[in-house]
């Protein structure tokens, strides 16, 4: 994945008034496309914060201790990190704050992403397009290139996951992004397939299936 001739410069070049997606509302997309229309479209928000295994406090200490864990970034080869960086992609109409951006020995670059969850023997989609979103932000901003991006599992045992970006992913994502924005419009998608979302949804009473 190499980089936008078409780089974001600077934020000064940024447009507030353009919608911008986030990786957080991809993964509420990539949940349920539904929760786009309600929140964003019909402007109700949630009320329900526990509707799926996503832990969103992020505990001081142990930021701090993923910080500090070099001897991961050293499996990998990083020769340099930037902490919470913020980014946008004008290109895909994107934005968002990794928690790592890291620089490799071989000159690319790559997202280093904390997920306060347990590694279950694979990695989710929600997280894999997340991945590519911050690739997409690192690539353009720093006008480098990005192969592949990381996630780093913290509950249990640190686990640390390489997702290698391909052409066919960033197509998906671009996918994924003109339905997000077709929603926006008015748009009604169609519900999740997996119904046990909906057990606990907070729209499940305005929800038509």
């Amino acid at each position: 994945m190499k980089s936008s001739q078409n780089s974001f410069k600077s934020f000064d070049e940024f447009n507030e008034n353009e919608y911008y997606i986030t990786p957080s509302e991809m993964l509420e997309f990539l949940y349920c496309k539904r929760f786009i229309y309600f929140m964003k479209y019909l402007g109700i928000e949630q009320y329900e914060e526990k509707r799926y295994k996503v832990l969103k406090g992020r505990s001081i200490h142990e930021k701090k201790e993923i910080e500090n864990a070099n001897y991961l970034r050293k499996k990998i080869n990083v020769i340099d990190k930037k902490i919470n960086v913020s980014m946008v992609s004008k290109v895909y109409g994107i934005k968002g704050i990794v928690d790592e951006v890291l620089t490799l020995s071989d000159g690319t670059m790559a997202p280093l992403d904390y997920k306060f969850a347990e590694y279950k023997g694979k990695i989710y989609e929600t997280y894999k397009m997340q991945a590519i979103m911050y690739s997409l932000m690192i690539s353009e901003t720093f006008e480098k290139d990005v192969k592949q991006g990381f996630i780093l599992y913290c509950r249990g045992k640190n686990v640390l996951k390489e997702i290698n970006m391909t052409e066919k992913d960033v197509n998906k994502l671009s996918e994924y992004l003109e339905e997000f924005r077709k929603i926006l419009t008015g748009y009604y998608p169609k519900p999740t397939s997996y119904k046990q979302r909906c057990i606990d949804c907070c729209y499940r009473n305005i929800c038509v299936k």
